[in-house]
């Protein structure tokens, strides 16, 4: 079992930045991968970046690359998902997620989620 507690939310500029944190419980954190997705108001979920266990691999959605970066601090339990450049469509609450198998984050799913954080960007 996983507990994932977002934090690092808030409200933002176009332009500004903001750094979410994802804090994991559990002395198995570092054989998970993880992700973040994102749901704006009336959309679907979507997937925004993952990262393999080692830090090794990343994967973003194309409406965030150059924009975001996905890392983790295997030693803190944490992953972190740096965002530059916010544009008011990024407004969303973000979800991160592990999953025991890359390719699940990499599809926006995941086997255990957090409560998500809030991220309003405006214009």
């Amino acid at each position: 079992q996983v507990q994932l507690v977002e934090s690092g939310g808030g409200l933002v500029q176009a332009g500004g930045s903001l750094r979410l944190s994802c804090a994991a419980s559990g002395r198995t954190f570092s054989s998970y991968a993880m992700g973040w997705s994102r749901q704006a108001p009336g959309k679907e979920r979507e997937f925004v970046a993952a990262i393999s266990w080692s830090g090794g691999n990343t994967y973003y959605a194309d409406s965030v690359k150059g924009r975001f970066t996905i890392s983790r601090d295997n030693a803190k339990n944490t992953v972190y998902l740096q965002m530059n450049s916010l544009k008011p469509e990024d407004t969303a609450v973000y979800y991160c997620a592990a999953a025991s198998v890359y390719r699940t984050v990499v599809a926006g799913a995941g086997d255990y989620w957090g409560q998500g954080t809030q991220v309003t960007v405006s214009s």
